[in-house]
């Protein structure tokens, strides 16, 4: 089968197309550079040089495929140009719905997050339940966007399933400096951490081979026009250290680190920006993304998909293995 995925360049994308491609399916990917060292490699991978802002090249690289996984977005708390993130995330989205419908896509799976649906308060948050705040970033706003119009195309004959990662980790390149691998490869280097505080606070973790089956599952089982999350474990920050100290044995202090501070240290980054033009790792509206619950279920995925849950223990396991080759090469 031919197979198109986009954002194949990034952590998910990359992970999925290299076992897609591993299945005998003839995989296209689109990148807008050639010399990138994250494009996955492999004798059933096709690669087109292009964007998904660009329709033309899409139509191109979407020819005789079957399926498409869009799994490309805008991944940041703050751009310099935040019309750029709707550009990406949604026209994007847009160029690719049309561009399937032209082509003749039988089934299209879209890669969300769990932002959209904000933070949870007393109890895990499901698919249906409704976001009780308003948007603190551009991202997490124009995902809610992009998930809206993957909705409408199925009234328009395209069939579409929407997948929701929450946090993932494990074995795979990294793309972005604030990951959570990034976070549990400064630990295991017993270096200094910061959490928030209350470290009670709960976060989801996901195993990112548990997101590349989900999404295949979503492919294959997922019913039309409907939404799943792909969680994992549900733990506290505090706890969630724990268990990594007495896998890997790591010396690091854990510091929680209070609102206020992180708010100082926001708006430093800020100024910083204003001098230097470096972009900021944090904004004063993103805070409250930090410090709030991020409890999702998985329910809904394992009852209709048969998606499968790796036990935190083993997945921080293999991560940490994979990181220490990393850290030694």
């Amino acid at each position: 089968m031919k197979i198109f995925i986009t954002g194949a360049t990034g952590y998910i994308g990359h992970q999925l197309a290299l076992k897609l491609a591993r299945q005998n399916n003839i995989i296209h990917i689109l990148v807008r550079n050639l010399t990138s060292p994250f494009i996955p490699v492999h004798p059933n991978i096709v690669v087109f040089v292009g964007d998904i802002t660009n329709i033309e090249s899409v139509l191109k690289a979407l020819t005789g495929c079957e399926q498409v996984f869009h799994v490309a977005a805008l991944v940041n708390f703050f751009s310099k140009d935040p019309d750029f993130f709707y550009k990406i995330n949604v026209e994007g989205t847009r160029n690719l719905l049309n561009a399937s419908i032209v082509t003749g896509v039988k089934k299209l799976v879209f890669t969300s997050s769990c932002a959209v649906l904000g933070a949870s308060v007393n109890t895990a948050k499901t698919e249906k339940d409704p976001r009780i705040e308003s948007f603190s970033n551009n991202y997490d706003f124009t995902k809610f966007l992009a998930e809206n119009l993957v909705r409408e195309y199925v009234h328009k004959g395209l069939f579409t399933v929407i997948v929701s990662p929450s946090k993932v980790y494990g074995p795979g390149i990294e793309t972005h400096p604030i990951s959570i691998n990034s976070v549990i490869n400064r630990f295991i280097k017993n270096k200094i951490t910061f959490i928030p505080r209350p470290s009670a606070l709960l976060n989801t973790y996901c195993f990112i081979d548990d997101i590349v089956n989900g999404h295949i599952l979503a492919m294959k089982y997922g019913i039309g026009g409907e939404k799943y999350i792909l969680g994992g474990e549900i733990i506290s920050f505090k706890n969630f250290f724990q268990v990594l100290r007495m896998i890997s044995g790591s010396k690091a202090r854990v510091v929680e680190t209070p609102r206020s501070l992180v708010k100082c240290w926001a708006i430093s980054q800020w100024l910083h920006y204003l001098v230097t033009n470096k972009e900021p790792f944090v904004t004063v509206k993103g805070i409250k993304h930090v410090f709030a619950n991020k409890a999702y279920s998985s329910e809904k995925a394992i009852k209709e998909l048969g998606y499968q849950l790796t036990p935190l223990n083993e997945g921080l396991l293999q991560t940490i293995k994979y990181l220490k080759i990393q850290n030694h090469a």
